[in-house]
Formats: C-alpha cells, structure tokens, sequence
C-alpha cells in the first residue's frame, strides 16, 4: 500500500474517531442546550443538505485542483474548528451555524479525499484497498460510539468535546504530511 494511502486512512480514522464520540449522545446534548428530537433532526438535516449540495458543486471544481491535498487539509481544518465550536454551543441556534461548518468542510474534503484516495490505488487492488477504507470506517465509528456513550456519561459534555477537538488537530497534523508526498 502506497503511503499517501496510510496517510489519507491514518488521518480519516482520526477524524472519525472524533465525529463518532458524539453520534450516539447527540439527542441528548440536543437536550440539554434546550432543543428537542425535531431539533436534533433538523440540524443534522442541515448538514446533510448542506454537505450534499455542495459537494455536488465543489466536486465539479476540485477535479481541476492540481492539489486536491490542500482541500482536504481545509475541509479537516473547518471540521477541528465546528468541533471546537462545539464547547461553546449554549442554544440550537448556534448547533445549527456549527453543523452549518461541519457541512461545508465535509463538503470541501470528501471529493478531494475520495480523489486522492482513488488516485494511490495499486492496481489490481482496487476493491481490497477501497474495502479497507470501508472496513476502517465501520470498526472505528463502532469504537468510538462506544468510547463516546462512557466519556459523555462520565465527564460530561465539555471534555468530550475537547477530546474530539484534540482527535481532529492530530487528524489535521498527520493530514499536512500528503504536502510533502505531493
């Protein structure tokens, strides 16, 4: 496996360990900052609209980028910065302007990621290569809901939110090292 491969897995399991902490605490904290189910809904519906519908436009763009890396290096960097945000949500209003940042950064990075990640295929293991990135996706988000449920329960909200903020800084760092393999 090529290591533009090791780096693009290395720094995707990073992120996913992050975003999984929160996915099976999310109603609850909706909760907690006043909102409710149609809440919870709704904003995550937000982000999938959003990321949907500019991926459909940026993709477009990004297939002429000579350097796809540094568009996945923005799209981890806005994704660090809705999980910093995240600390600081005190209303539904502001989970939906981060979810809002966490669409447009998921937006920005997965064309160029899926583009990079084609590009450093060996040939002839196309389906074992792409089939380890869907396996690693899948243990890793399993893990983390589980890690995520006992940091949520036992430390609460904040700390779980710095630690998925520290998991995505160490995903951006180990993303910077596909500058140098460009």
């Amino acid at each position: 496996m090529r290591r533009e491969l090791k780096i693009l897995l290395l720094a995707a399991s990073l992120f996913l360990l992050a975003g999984g902490l929160f996915g099976p605490v999310y109603a609850v904290f909706v909760e907690e900052i006043g909102g409710n189910l149609l809440i919870a809904g709704s904003a995550y519906g937000l982000f999938s609209i959003i990321t949907g519908v500019l991926i459909f436009l940026i993709s477009r763009w990004e297939d002429h980028i000579k350097y796809q890396e540094k568009l996945v290096i923005v799209g981890y960097l806005m994704s660090s910065l809705g999980y910093l945000g995240l600390i600081f949500v005190r209303a539904p209003i502001h989970l939906f302007i981060i979810e809002s940042i966490f669409g447009i950064g998921t937006a920005v990075q997965t064309p160029a990621y899926d583009g990079l990640y084609s590009k450093h295929l060996d040939r002839g293991k196309f389906a074992s290569e792409w089939g380890l990135w869907e396996s690693m996706y899948y243990i890793v988000t399993a893990i983390a809901a589980t890690i995520g449920g006992f940091l949520a329960n036992t430390y609460g909200f904040k700390v779980l939110f710095l630690i998925m903020f520290v998991l995505s800084i160490l995903g951006l760092f180990v993303s910077l090292l596909l500058l140098k393999s460009s």
